[in-house]
């Protein structure tokens, strides 16, 4: 009866390999696009974006969780290189240091041409794709980085900016970040100011991608019920699997689905199991969970590699996403569905994005209020003539009228 039980671990280990071949025969074809990866960052602490510091070459640099080869191995053939800038830069120099990192990231194009494809629409991800090389796209993480400016706004965008992260770890003078849903920021905007409102319609006429990660439930919903395009969330995962207020709730995922929008599911350990351990099935039970919830047009892949300190046993660094992709096929996903977590759910959102987009609309002009800035260094060049102001002048002298007739008398 038992003679024949030395056969079940190589039946286990068989299997295992059919579906990791066919994990990577799906992506020799349909790579992985990848919503966010913090390279970029490292490059600045580590190499104060040097990169042709010998020990910055990215063909040979083992202490990050992305170099070249890795991402070969990986199949990794689109990724969103995050333009960030901590929330300690806001009021200060914020801009100029998104344009620090948004100029290494084209620098990494320039260095490694085999290797990287800078591009700045969908039909640049699928020429890369053709050409074996990762289309290399940049979104900005926070929204700070543009200094409540639609001018900023626009700027970044004629530099390949693609998606733009409304906030991080910290309020804009116009959106909310998710910290507010813990308590331990105060809800400034309701989810988006009415200057706040102008920023994403400008982002959806200019043609980029509203991400959502980082921010406040009342900022998704307000973001999900008036952007006339899909949206992103470029690196977050399922609220129900892990009740991290990075994540996203279950009625925000049905929004996402009514919507055709997608969320790009995080690696990091304490948004997968909300433990400082995980394990790459976790990661695959937010997947499960969001393509249940939202369908299966509505999942992706966010690693936050290089941007996190804790990852999944089995997610270690980018060269892992065929192991993921082979969990995936152990759990009956179809070819459709794989194909769709790994590229074709972002492309049909960056396509819609771009049939929104209308360039030749006249773009937003009213600045925020200046009483809505902060920041003790800033001038005021503008404001003066600015109906704005003139207007809450009106007001004031309006609201003391009374006062004034009264004295005079």
């Amino acid at each position: 009866m038992w003679s024949g039980w030395w056969l079940w671990p190589l039946v286990a280990v068989c299997t295992a390999d059919i579906f990791r071949d066919q994990a990577e025969r799906i992506m020799q074809d349909t790579p992985v696009i990848d919503g966010h990866n913090d390279l970029p960052w490292q490059l600045l602490k580590n190499f104060n974006n040097q990169l042709q510091d010998e020990r910055a070459d990215l063909n040979t640099l083992a202490s990050t969780h992305t170099n070249i080869p890795k991402l070969r191995a990986g199949f990794v053939g689109g990724q969103f290189w995050s333009a960030y800038t901590p929330c300690d830069t806001q009021n200060k120099d914020t801009v100029k240091r998104t344009l620090e990192q948004i100029d290494v990231i084209h620098r990494m194009c320039q260095l490694y041409p085999e290797a990287f494809m800078c591009v700045t629409n969908s039909s640049g991800i699928r020429q890369a794709f053709q050409e074996k090389k990762v289309a290399s796209l940049i979104g900005v993480e926070g929204g700070h980085s543009i200094d409540s400016s639609l001018g900023v706004l626009r700027t970044l965008y004629h530099l390949g900016m693609r998606y733009l992260t409304l906030t991080h770890n910290c309020n804009t003078p116009w959106a909310d970040n998710w910290l507010v849903d813990t308590g331990t920021d105060d809800a400034q905007s309701q989810g988006l100011s009415p200057f706040g409102k102008v920023v994403l319609k400008e982002m959806n006429r200019l043609g980029i991608m509203v991400d959502l990660a980082h921010v406040s439930v009342a900022t998704m919903w307000a973001v999900l019920n008036h952007s006339s395009a899909p949206v992103i969330f470029s690196h977050s995962s399922s609220y129900t699997i892990c009740q991290h207020r990075r994540n996203v709730p279950d009625d925000v995922l049905q929004r996402v689905k009514q919507t055709g929008s997608l969320v790009m599911v995080n690696f990091y350990n304490d948004y997968v199991s909300c433990k400082d351990k995980a394990n790459l099935s976790q990661v695959a039970d937010h997947l499960d969970h969001i393509k249940k919830v939202a369908g299966a047009e509505a999942v992706g892949f966010g690693g936050d590699f290089d941007g996190v300190t804790r990852l999944p046993t089995g997610l270690e660094d980018v060269s892992k996403y065929p192991d993921l992709v082979a969990e995936l096929l152990r759990r009956n996903w179809t070819e459709t569905e794989v194909r769709g977590a790994l590229a074709n759910n972002l492309l049909r959102v960056f396509e819609a994005v771009e049939q929104v987009s209308h360039h030749t609309q006249k773009p937003e002009e009213e600045p925020i209020e200046l009483d809505e800035l902060e920041g003790s260094c800033r001038t005021q060049y503008g404001y003066s003539a600015a109906p704005g102001v003139h207007q809450k002048w009106g007001i004031l002298l309006a609201a003391l009228a009374p006062f004034l007739l009264s004295w005079c008398q």
